[in-house]
């Protein structure tokens, strides 16, 4: 069975700094692209940062390029987001998914707010 599970949301207040992590399970993640997108209010999912199998390759929204920082560790297959200098419009549900798959997860709060 297929799973990924996100965590390490919750409330920060403006500039603060986040980690997510989405662990992943019964597929061979190592072989896949890994990105992270968010879904504010009212808005559509966009894609927030993407990670090449080895971790040799990512990239980032221009809306969060020098904030954010994607990584992962093939060996406990999980991936992580580090969000740094959060502000107010970084609010949404993040999830993660893994590229050319039917495979999301249930996605994790972030809420950015004085």
């Amino acid at each position: 069975q297929v799973q990924l599970v996100e965590s390490g949301g919750g409330l920060v207040q403006p500039g603060g700094s986040l980690r997510l992590s989405c662990a992943a399970s019964g597929f061979a993640f190592s072989k896949y692209t890994m990105m992270w997108y968010r879904q504010a209010p009212g808005k559509e999912r966009e894609l927030v940062a993407s990670i090449s199998s080895t971790g040799g390759a990512t990239d980032y929204a221009d809306s969060v390029k020098g904030r954010f920082t994607i990584d992962r560790d093939n060996d406990k297959k999980t991936v992580y987001l580090q969000m740094n200098s959060l502000q107010p419009d970084d609010t949404g549900v993040y999830y993660c998914y893994a590229l050319h798959t039917d495979y999301w997860g249930q996605g994790t709060q972030v809420t950015v707010s004085s």
